[in-house]
């Protein structure tokens, strides 16, 4: 059976090249659902959880969860205290410069506007928009006309719109879906915004071979039709699969 470490705070300083211990430890916010959550047991659940469990047992290998804030979770990888990023994280030009990655195990998702019902989709333009510190989204708003208000978690985001610190918030949509689906008081405005690429899985640019071992999985569950079946589980019968 895997263990699953829960650690929010600090994280472990030793580190050892984890292929030579036949052990894995994948490095996830625990904060995004459906991607990666923890839930009501207080366990990592997730699309993200099924699928990295999976590649390890395809790979013989033993993974060890790592739940570690977003704001350092590419910091925390490169000083050697987690293996891999799992964590919803788009592929970009300027991640590639710190940290390497698999192809992507999802599609790129347009990032969506969410805000209290009601609201004039003008303030995509002028108003108060909040993101998640250090996402794609807070770099797109950073370049319109908007301010922009970043917070460390997603859920940070989300109740800013609704106390009124924020107009809107900008998310990705797979995110934002379930949130505005539940919700009585929040609908999306404005147009979808399409920024990144695809989500897939960081590693150090040092761990050459581990990321070719994950690579490899990854075609093979996208030939084997494995992948898209976790995407329509977690995502739903609208989401783009392989």
């Amino acid at each position: 059976m895997k263990k699953l470490i829960l650690t929010l705070g600090a994280l472990a300083l030793a580190a050892t090249t984890a292929t030579a211990q036949d052990v894995i430890r994948m490095g996830t916010e625990g904060a995004y659902p459906p991607f990666n959550f923890i839930n009501d047991a207080n366990e990592l659940e997730g699309f993200e959880i099924d699928l990295g469990n999976e590649l390890c047992a395809r790979a013989n290998l033993n993974c060890e969860w790592i739940v570690n804030d977003w704001d350092t979770i590419i910091p925390n990888l490169v000083a050697g205290n987690y293996d891999t990023i799992i964590a919803g994280m788009s592929i970009t030009d300027a991640r590639r410069e710190v940290i390497s990655f698999t192809q992507e195990y999802k599609m790129p998702d347009p990032s969506l506007y969410a805000a209290l019902e009601g609201t004039d989709p003008s303030v995509i333009e002028n108003g108060v928009i909040a993101a998640q510190s250090n996402t794609i989204q807070a770099g797109h708003v950073a370049e319109t006309g908007a301010d922009l208000l970043e917070f460390p978690t997603p859920d940070e985001t989300i109740s800013a719109v609704r106390s009124g610190e924020a107009d809107a918030v900008l998310a990705d949509g797979d995110f934002l879906r379930t949130i505005v689906g539940e919700a009585a008081d929040l609908e999306f405005i404005g147009d979808p915004v399409f920024v990144g690429g695809g989500v897939g899985m960081g590693l150090r640019q040092s761990d050459t071979e581990l990321r070719e071992t994950f690579d490899a999985l990854i075609s093979e569950m996208k030939a084997d039709g494995s992948l898209n079946e976790m995407l329509i589980k977690w995502f739903g019968e609208e989401t783009p699969t392989f």
